[in-house]
């Protein structure tokens, strides 16, 4: 098995440290019960999360209409759906290995970075109701800059942030957003098998490593 050298780590939320599919799931049919359409399977809300709140919305929408959703309809959906989410967003629970595989990292004093699309308004309440807050140091939110995943510019702020060159820091995610992001930002990329990529499995060729869950990951590192 391959090691590397890094000095910073940055996770993924939505998939990799947090099993936010059912809430998200949820509040997506809530705001489809409210605006009189029908409702769509689990399995099929669970394969639009992965690239931030308002594709997963557009994407429900369309699911819903089989249509491409009017931008009227979009405009009155997104706050139907937050509002439902921030009822539930803190519901979500961490992946088994998570919390175990952050404390082994925290303790190597790696630098630990958490980068998501999702709206920083979910993105902090989730993180401090899961416990998860005190291992990051920095949190890049989906609206936190001009972009977001699978832009690199949120993984070059954190490495700016950090001081690190970003060949010295790695992403761990679920999706091809991840990877694309990682490899636009010349970061290293090791995901996880059991996330959101849009319910196609990862291209192993695409990737640096594959772990089965976070308390693996310190096996890879130097």
């Amino acid at each position: 098995m391959s090691q590397f050298k890094v000095s910073a780590l940055m996770f993924d939320l939505d998939g990799t440290l947090l099993n936010t599919a059912p809430q998200i799931a949820e509040a997506a049919n809530a705001m489809l019960v409210e605006l009189s359409l029908p409702t769509l399977p689990y399995a099929q809300i669970k394969s639009y999360i992965g690239e931030g709140a308002q594709m997963l919305i557009q994407r429900c929408l369309a699911g819903a209409l089989n249509d491409t959703p009017d931008p009227s309809v979009m405009a009155k959906a997104q706050p139907v759906f937050f509002a439902h989410y921030a009822n539930n967003v803190t519901e979500s629970l961490p992946f088994d290995g998570v919390q175990d595989g952050l404390d082994a990292l925290k303790q190597r004093d790696l630098k630990l970075a958490c980068v998501t699309n999702k709206p920083e308004k979910f993105t902090r309440p989730l993180l401090e109701a899961s416990g998860l807050s005190p291992f990051f140091e920095i949190v890049v939110s989906g609206d936190t800059l001009s972009g977001k995943k699978p832009d690199p510019i949120q993984l070059h702020h954190i490495c700016a942030e950090f001081d690190v060159m970003e060949m010295e820091a790695m992403l761990v995610g679920d999706s091809a957003t991840d990877i694309a992001a990682a490899q636009a930002a010349g970061c290293f990329i090791v995901t996880v098998p059991y996330g959101y990529n849009q319910g196609k499995p990862i291209d192993e060729s695409q990737v640096d490593a594959m772990i089965r869950d976070l308390t693996e990951l310190p096996s890879l590192l130097i």
